[in-house]
């Protein structure tokens, strides 16, 4: 005898089948970082350019360090080579500014860019020719510029005692004794002096540009990795 759960059951009629698969398509999480064989993150065509010019920045750097290291050693050849280079930009940029007051010559300015150009060509001309005379008188003047920057900083310390007081004391004193050193040892100190500031300022720019240029790089890989992944995924073709 039927039951009346029974008769239910007949009317409501078979159940709908329930696939394995979600009825509707789940959102899809962020897109992955596109990898090149390597390993690394396959940068865009921008990209690509920035990593490139950091590149060469760094190559720049590193040959600039290479420089400092040799001048640091070879400290005779840095100074004439230092020289000889202040020389040619003297002379070159006096050329320049003759040729840029030539073009101006109606403006109020013209002499005095004339007179200014004709110095420097005559001051290019003049270290070209007695290199080892101008390295002489440029080591005098640096040795006189360190003697009087250690001179006032020590008087201001001492007079002002502000917080940077040991600090400034210290710089004042180190100034003080190197311009000492350097007047005692002239002109002889003329041989090292101008080679051995030379050869740091490539060491120091060299360590700066390569430390830019990694970083750099280190940053553009992660800036693309960044918008790799937050780029939307295309949608998926439905399969049959």
């Amino acid at each position: 005898m039927a039951t009346p759960e029974d008769a239910a059951d007949k009317e409501r009629g078979p159940e709908p089948e329930h696939t394995s698969g979600p009825a509707h398509p789940t959102e899809t999480g962020p897109a992955q970082t596109t990898t090149t064989s390597g390993g690394g993150t396959q940068l865009n065509e921008p990209g690509r350019k920035m990593h490139r010019s950091l590149g060469l920045m760094t190559a720049l750097g590193a040959i600039l360090v290479l420089g400092g290291f040799v001048g640091l050693i070879y400290t005779g050849v840095a100074t004439l080579t230092s020289m000889l280079l202040f020389g040619w930009l003297l002379l070159i940029g006096g050329l320049v500014g003759l040729v840029q007051s030539l073009q101006m010559r109606g403006s109020n300015f013209f002499w005095l860019g004339v007179v200014v150009a004709a110095l420097n060509i005559a001051a290019g001309v003049v270290v070209i020719r007695h290199p080892q005379g101008t390295a002489e008188a440029l080591t005098m003047f640096a040795a006189l510029l360190f003697l009087t920057g250690g001179v006032f900083r020590l008087v201001g310390s001492v007079v002002v005692r502000g917080p940077q007081f040991g600090l400034t004391l210290v710089q004042g004193a180190f100034g003080l004794l190197l311009g000492v050193l350097i007047l005692f040892e002239w002109p002889g100190s003329s041989l090292y002096v101008i080679g051995c500031f030379f050869s740091l300022a490539l060491l120091f720019d060299g360590l700066g540009l390569v430390a830019m240029g990694l970083a750099g790089r280190r940053i553009v890989k992660l800036v693309s990795g960044v918008e790799d992944s937050e780029a939307p995924k295309p949608p998926e073709s439905p399969t049959a």
